[in-house]
């Protein structure tokens, strides 16, 4: 008897889920033919990342399966590092080891540049000035004809103000209509969606047929008695 209320739950779950994955799709299609996440493979030069990062080490630490798929995809990598890292006095070091680390997750150093400003300290306590900061990002992304950004999320992941600080730059950047209108972040972000709601649909599904099998055989054990 208690299966019942348990299999309407999972039933109701999962067709939420199926419709939520219909409406990603159809969202998919307003966001444009060609995507990361196309069957096909994307040309080289379909795809130019630019990777925002605040300290050298932020690229190891929180971006590198993201520019490891992006290398997948053949696209083009920069990484822009908003400060040396300094908080220690081994920012020469550091910079030097993100160059390294840089060329094994596949962007060349030509690619890497790396911001040394006096107001841009590698320093929790300070909070970087937001126009500033996406002086420098919209530079780069004139200079080298960005589409897609990756940078922190609201809360900088570890909570770093520096980290935050990238975000609010580049949310800046938006409200003002200075970023790419058509970044193929938002395939990205529907591919990674999709995954999460079949994740989420196998789980459910391996739920039921936990407790489906389980009172089967109980059910047949009380009859061979």
């Amino acid at each position: 008897m208690a299966l019942a209320p348990l299999g309407s739950i999972l039933a109701a779950l999962l067709a939420l889920l199926w419709l939520g994955w219909l409406w990603l799709r159809r969202r998919g299609a307003g966001w444009g033919q060609r995507t990361l996440c196309a069957a096909g493979p994307a040309r080289a030069d379909d795809v130019r990342a630019l990777v925002v990062t605040a300290h050298p080490d932020d690229e190891a630490m929180f971006f590198a399966p993201t520019i490891l798929s992006l290398g997948r995809f053949r696209a083009q990598l920069w990484l822009l590092c908003c400060s040396s890292g300094n908080y220690y006095n081994q920012g020469e070091i550091r910079k030097k080891e993100l160059v390294q680390s840089c060329a094994v997750l596949g962007i060349p150093p030509s690619n890497v540049t790396v911001i040394d400003h006096r107001d841009l300290p590698d320093d929790p306590a300070v909070d970087w000035d937001t126009h500033l900061l996406s002086t420098f990002v919209l530079k780069h992304i004139e200079t080298n004809n960005i589409n897609l950004l990756i940078t922190f999320d609201a809360g900088g992941v570890s909570g770093h103000a520096n980290h935050i600080a990238l975000y609010a730059a580049l949310r800046y950047l938006h409200s003002e209509r200075k970023l790419p209108e058509d970044p193929y972040g938002a395939g990205i972000l529907h591919s990674l969606l999709c995954r999460i709601l079949l994740n989420i649909c196998h789980v459910l599904l391996q739920i039921w047929l936990h407790f489906s099998i389980g009172s089967f055989l109980r059910g047949l054990a009380r009859l061979t008695l």
